[in-house]
């Protein structure tokens, strides 16, 4: 698992400054932030806002997610370590606030840890109905049931598609239009299982019970039917290895070149 970092006072300091130098911000950055006392309120309090509506409200959605967070606080530690993966490999990210308050990919992936709690505690409905909000408001489909590890880097996020069987392990990249998909209408297992480290391009299509090695490189809009070594580059429809990786970890470096 990724070794988690207590981002919290530097996320209240920097939300603090950013509210003195933005008015007009100022009081979304105190509700969502200052005036939390700690990173797992805020973070119940924020996606209960996000996803609230006159079906179920935020308040009792807040509720709700303060009790998981009560039962799984590691989910907290899970979204802290998503927000570093974030600001170490993003360019576009100088600060904790930015993936914590605007962008869509951090938000769904927090929303489907709350979901995913829900899912295995035989509460499906609301699972359902919160990753149905997800795909309404984020243009991102990720099942409840699908499990993912920390330290999870989601850049742009429109049309990140994950299955209900499918598994991501830690440190893990994934970019715009990409797919973790079956391939037909069979049962049990029938979503890809992918290994820790791993970036996966944009428009990259992962479909049906294969694995991907630990430290692969997926190439922007190929179609991946069989399983992937570990610590190789594979590109092209249907994919091929093309090149074996001297880079262990491509979700951190974020370099999206082919080599070979």
């Amino acid at each position: 698992m990724t070794k988690i970092i207590d981002i919290w006072p530097e996320l209240y300091s920097q939300a603090e400054s950013l509210a003195e130098g933005e008015p007009l911000l100022a009081s979304y950055y105190h509700a969502s932030i200052i005036s939390h006392s700690n990173f797992g309120t805020a973070l119940a309090s924020h996606v209960a806002t996000k996803l609230g509506g006159s079906t179920v409200s935020a308040l009792m959605l807040k509720e709700v997610f303060a009790d998981i967070l009560h039962q799984n606080p590691e989910i907290a530690g899970y979204a802290m370590a998503d927000a570093v993966a974030y600001l170490e490999r993003d360019p576009a990210c100088d600060n904790y606030c930015r993936p914590f308050l605007f962008f869509k990919g951090f938000l769904a992936m927090q929303a489907q840890r709350f979901s995913h709690h829900l899912w295995q505690h035989d509460r499906k409905s609301l699972a359902r109905y919160m990753q149905h909000q997800v795909s309404m408001l984020c243009d991102v489909d990720i099942h409840p049931g699908a499990k993912i590890g920390s330290g999870i880097m989601i850049d742009h996020a429109t049309g990140l598609v994950i299955g209900e069987t499918a598994v991501v392990g830690n440190n893990v990249s994934l970019l715009h239009g990409v797919t973790l998909g079956g391939t037909g209408n069979e049962s049990g297992q029938r979503h890809p299982q992918v290994g820790s480290g791993v970036m996966i391009s944009s428009g990259a299509k992962i479909l049906g019970n294969i694995t991907i090695g630990e430290g692969a490189k997926i190439g922007a809009g190929s179609v991946v039917l069989e399983s992937v070594p570990p610590h190789v580059t594979v590109a092209g429809v249907p994919a091929k290895v093309i090149a074996k990786l001297t880079d262990l970890l491509p979700a951190l470096t974020m370099n999206q070149q082919i080599e070979g």
